[in-house]
């Protein structure tokens, strides 16, 4: 007791929680302070009590438990993170024999067979569409080459009028002109007889059909103009056509009336379009007061002769004839 008591006094010192321990200081209180006392200049001799004691040390216990040691990390935090990576080793791994799922299937590769196939064709024939459009277009817009020259008139027949391309955009005179298109026609009325019909504005009713329209349609807004100036380009002053597109502009320009004529309903119940003439009203936009220009503000107007149309109505004639057959033979 007197070594132990001597012990005490030597590691508490003057810091020691209770002060020094002097002889009236009972050995219950000088235990207590022992061992409540951080251990510091008294390690080595705790160790070397455990020890002797036969107590395992940390060390001795990781041995003794056969963990492997973690350099640099600490005893705790190496139990640990090996711990971790084994639970996720026992995750990831799969028992033997376990067959895992397929993976979904997605896309074109989550059909049938033959979706699949049809999704290929589909696919193949958008694609040769799209190149072929794209090729007709370049040879339309290139200069005159080998392939335009043998091949001109196909590349014409599929750009015009739908895929026309030009620069209008960036021309540096826009159109200073408004430009009225409009048609009347000779009509034989059911009873035989033949009149004639006022004119009907064509431009008057596409500006009613675009105006107000967020989504107007590309007929509504260039059909009847470009038929316009194809006819006016491919024609002279004497309204003779100039070439075979001359003939071709007079053909487009035939059915166009014969369309809207018969959107109007101009020829009446039973009658029958003959002959249509077109003509035209000129008139110069005004131009702004600051750039002193004068224009004449008198329309211009062309008119062209009567062209027949009993080529495009022949069918429409037999049709009737035939109805009125099968109505005498009801009767």
């Amino acid at each position: 007791m007197d070594a132990y008591d001597k012990g005490s006094d030597a590691r508490h010192g003057q810091d020691g929680p209770g002060g020094p321990a002097g002889p009236d200081r009972p050995d219950s209180e000088a235990d207590s302070a022992e061992t409540t006392a951080p251990e510091t200049d008294g390690a080595p001799e705790a160790a070397g009590a455990r020890e002797a004691a036969g107590v395992p040390g940390v060390a001795g216990a990781r041995e003794a438990a056969d963990v492997p040691e973690t350099a640099g990390v600490p005893e705790a935090a190496g139990a640990e993170a090996a711990g971790a990576a084994e639970a996720a080793g026992a995750v990831r791994a799969a028992p033997p024999g376990t067959v895992q799922p397929p993976a979904p299937r997605t896309g074109v590769a989550a059909l049938s067979p033959r979706y699949q196939v049809g999704a290929v064709v589909a696919l193949a024939v958008v694609a040769v569409a799209v190149c072929a459009h794209i090729g007709m277009v370049f040879l339309h817009l290139a200069p005159s080459n080998t392939l335009t020259k043998q091949h001109g008139d196909v590349v014409d027949e599929w750009v015009f009028p739908e895929f026309e391309q030009n620069w209008k955009l960036f021309a540096p005179n826009p159109l200073q002109q408004n430009v009225s298109v409009q048609v009347r026609a000779e009509v034989s009325t059911a009873d035989g007889e033949i009149r004639t019909t006022g004119w009907y504005d064509l431009s008057a009713e596409d500006g009613r059909a675009i105006d107000g329209n967020p989504l107007p349609s590309h007929t509504q807004q260039n059909e009847l103009r470009r038929a316009w100036d194809f006819f006016v380009a491919s024609h002279d002053s004497d309204d003779r056509p100039v070439g075979l597109r001359g003939t071709l502009s007079e053909t487009y320009l035939r059915r166009i009336a014969l369309l809207r004529l018969d959107r109007d309903g101009a020829a009446g119940p039973g009658g029958v379009v003959e002959r249509v003439q077109y003509r035209s009203r000129t008139t110069n936009v005004e131009p702004p007061p600051w750039s002193g220009e004068k224009v004449s503000d008198r329309p211009t107007v062309r008119e062209l002769p009567w062209w027949s149309v009993a080529a495009e109505t022949r069918g429409a004639k037999s049709g009737q004839a035939g109805q009125a057959a099968r109505e005498g033979g009801a009767a």
